[in-house]
């Protein structure tokens, strides 16, 4: 009987193509940002149920683009990749102007930043390049997909938005690094570095980015301006200890030392309240859902599938890696949530929509001829 159960079960998740390992670590791991969001929020019950509404968007849409086959995907990629490219420059000449940064489309009283759906249609693009070349890539199929890259990497970094160029990069680079970059190229990319990174702080950055960097190298240097978010974060993380102060406990926060508390800084809010313990636990769930995505890219059927399952969860990785890193002090702040754990909504949208199509891949399988 209990065998019957879960085959019946299984049989309906594939039916509706979700993944049930890796949807019980999402859920998990939204579980906990909810829990967490509660202590960081002050107990705000009506920010825990927007946060809420927003959580049944993210896996309403994953639930969506599950049912979309990679198939279908493969041939609306180009078409998705140029519109989101003709809206990242309608943004540099007609969008919207907030907090300094001109990153967003107005429609009929709707906004919305159009560097979202890059974050899918990048890698999308790169995967569709490769699809039906010969691996590993060759030197010139790999420029021309570093293009592919770049030039919407660039036009994000010219709004600015750092954050999200760097999650685009990574996540093109990445596919890159998939299909068999020649390490020459990335000898050369290396060396190249230096003078690149020269120029991009000479011309490249904004006088708020500079500073960002100068406090990332030397936060004491300015304890109650720009060092101040990040000297408290170390502060509150390292007085969680072993075990932690226990929920809803953290005096950095609670106190309201720690800025950005529900949004970037949450993570030291976590390890304020729940100590090494309870960040191992968390690490211990995004490396789940880290390798569960590389399990579905290994177990694809075709190029395209596999390098884009293995681009998606990596670029997870990447969200995780920067907002972990900058809330130690081992990276600048560059404003990356914490998925699925920070408040916030068009970021969680997009990351859901990708572990839709890491669904997709999985379940719209073939079973093929020995």
């Amino acid at each position: 009987m209990l065998l019957s159960d879960a085959s019946t079960s299984h049989s309906l998740f594939r039916r509706i193509h979700l993944d049930p390992p890796l949807l019980a670590a999402l859920l998990l791991l939204a579980g906990v940002g909810l829990v967490i969001l509660f202590s960081a929020s002050g107990g705000s019950e009506a920010q825990i149920w927007r946060q809420l509404t927003r959580l049944g968007i993210s896996f309403g849409v994953m639930l969506l683009l599950a049912q979309v086959s990679p198939d279908t995907l493969l041939r609306w990629t180009h078409w998705i990749f140029g519109f989101g490219l003709i809206m990242l420059i309608a943004v540099l000449i007609v969008g919207d102007v907030g907090k300094g940064a001109q990153r967003w489309l107005a429609f009929g009283g709707i906004r919305f930043q159009p560097s979202e759906l890059m974050k899918l249609a990048v890698p999308m693009m790169v995967a569709w390049y490769f699809a039906e070349k010969s691996l590993p890539a060759q030197t010139r199929h790999s420029l021309v997909a570093l293009a592919i890259v770049v030039v919407p990497t660039l036009l994000i970094a010219k709004q600015p938005d750092l954050g999200t160029a760097v999650l685009i990069a990574s996540s093109g680079l990445f596919i890159l690094l998939f299909a068999g970059l020649s390490w020459r190229l990335v000898g050369f990319a290396t060396l190249l570095a230096l003078p690149l990174g020269w120029l991009l702080w000479q011309f490249g950055m904004h006088d708020y980015q500079r500073r960002r960097v100068l406090t990332f190298l030397n936060p004491e240097s300015d304890p109650l301006g720009s060092g101040y978010h990040i000297i408290q974060s170390k502060i509150a993380i390292g007085s969680g200890g072993l075990y932690g102060k226990g929920w809803l406990n953290g005096t950095q926060s609670h106190l309201e030392f720690l800025p950005e508390r529900h949004t970037d800084f949450i993570f030291a809010v976590f390890s304020e309240e729940f100590g090494l313990m309870g960040v191992l636990l968390l690490l211990a769930i995004y490396l789940l859902i880290v390798l569960r995505g590389l399990y579905i890219a290994s177990q694809a059927q075709d190029t395209f599938s596999r390098l884009l399952a293995g681009g998606l969860s990596m670029t997870f990785m990447v969200y995780v890696f920067v907002n972990i890193g900058m809330v130690t002090g081992l990276l600048p702040v560059v404003g990356v949530p914490l998925p699925l754990v920070s408040y916030g909504g068009s970021s969680m949208v997009t990351l859901m929509a990708a572990f839709g199509i890491l669904m997709s891949i999985h379940t719209h399988r073939k079973l093929l001829k020995n």
